[in-house]
């Protein structure tokens, strides 16, 4: 018997019980990114992929440096650099700074992921890091929008993305009227909503023609990718539901105390960033919980949270915050669901 023969091996997140390793699982959720990034590009031409190739770069050479900085081997093939980039570039406007893009990649690794000692420790999803730090140092940037389908979208960039650090981003009105189809209003379908009270067609919202994050606008392709993610068993199927569940019943009391203010659950569902939340960042094995009825509640609370938010806080959008929150329970949530061993007795106080 060797020596090491009793040592006990303690490994953090994610614990992998099947022959498909880190990179295996990896590669696929990569794989179910792809046709998002493709209908991102084919909906917001050069941007969209200057957006993408930048944000996934940045990340890249982010994950590079820290590993040289920690004297740690490259990480750069197990591709969890890669899909913090592009699910980072899914959730911004498509015409943002691309040097604000480079910059949120550079945060969501270092504060997100490097800061807690790399891949498996970190206790918040690395690119809604990178989204919370964007939408607090830029809020102006972060918050503009550009049209859906434009003319010439493959023959020029949308002005701001090419715009000097710093700088104030050249005003993309002259472009809207050169470039824009009919009926641009410069809001995303939450922002009608919730400030105007205006409705958004749901086949609009299902195939993706509308104005929103670059990712975000077809929840039909998302779920797909999603419903790809479950059964390959990359995903646990009940995070999804529990988010969307939730959300879909909480939106359903609302609409139905009072429809004239409040939109429809399947309008819930279908607008704004809920469906890839759900399915790619509150789905992480990392910061989810891992005991059944945690995860349960886990999604519950995401759902929860996203259409108080929306519909009660002060900004149309909320799946980032409850998702950062729902990391930040998810220690006491597992501490709090973890099954009695059996013939455990409770302590005595007496």
């Amino acid at each position: 018997m060797s020596a090491n023969a009793h040592l006990l091996e303690l490994h953090a997140a994610p614990h992998v019980h099947r022959k498909s390793g880190i990179n295996a699982i990896m590669y696929q959720v990569i794989l179910a990114l792809l046709p998002l990034c493709v209908f991102s590009i084919w909906q917001f031409g050069l941007s969209a992929l200057a957006l993408i190739i930048t944000s996934t770069v940045a990340c890249l050479l982010a994950e590079a440096l820290f590993n040289f900085m920690s004297g740690k081997p490259s990480s750069l093939a197990d591709g969890s650099a890669t899909i913090t980039g592009l699910l980072l570039a899914l959730t911004l406007p498509p015409g943002l700074p691309l040097w604000m893009a480079a910059l949120g990649g550079a945060i969501s690794i270092g504060l997100g992921k490097a800061l807690f000692g790399g891949l498996g420790s970190n206790v918040f999803n690395p690119a809604l890091v990178g989204r919370a730090f964007l939408q607090a140092s830029f809020p102006a940037a972060i918050t503009t929008w550009s049209p859906a389908f434009a003319q010439g979208r493959f023959a020029a960039f949308i002005p701001s993305s090419l715009a000097a650090p710093f700088c104030t981003p050249p005003s993309v009105d002259a472009w809207v009227l050169e470039h824009a189809v009919d009926g641009f209003s410069g809001a995303t379908p939450l922002a009608l909503q919730k400030f105007s009270h205006i409705g958004t067609s749901l086949w609009d919202l299902l195939l993706g023609t509308t104005v929103g994050s670059a990712g975000e606008t077809s929840a039909l392709l998302i779920l797909l990718a999603g419903v790809f993610l479950i059964v390959r068993k990359v995903v646990n199927w009940r995070i999804p539901v529990a988010v969307l569940g939730s959300a879909f019943l909480l939106s359903a009391a609302f609409y139905a105390a009072d429809s004239t203010i409040y939109p429809s659950p399947l309008f819930t569902l279908f607008s704004g960033g809920l469906m890839l939340g759900a399915f790619f960042m509150a789905s992480d094995m990392v910061g989810s919980p891992v005991t059944p009825r945690g995860i349960w509640i886990y999604g519950a609370f995401i759902g929860s949270l996203t259409v108080i938010i929306r519909l009660k806080g002060g900004l149309p959008e909320g799946v980032m915050y409850a998702i950062l929150l729902g990391n930040a329970l998810t220690p006491l949530i597992d501490q709090w669901t973890q099954p009695r061993v059996f013939g455990e007795r409770k302590a005595s106080h007496g």
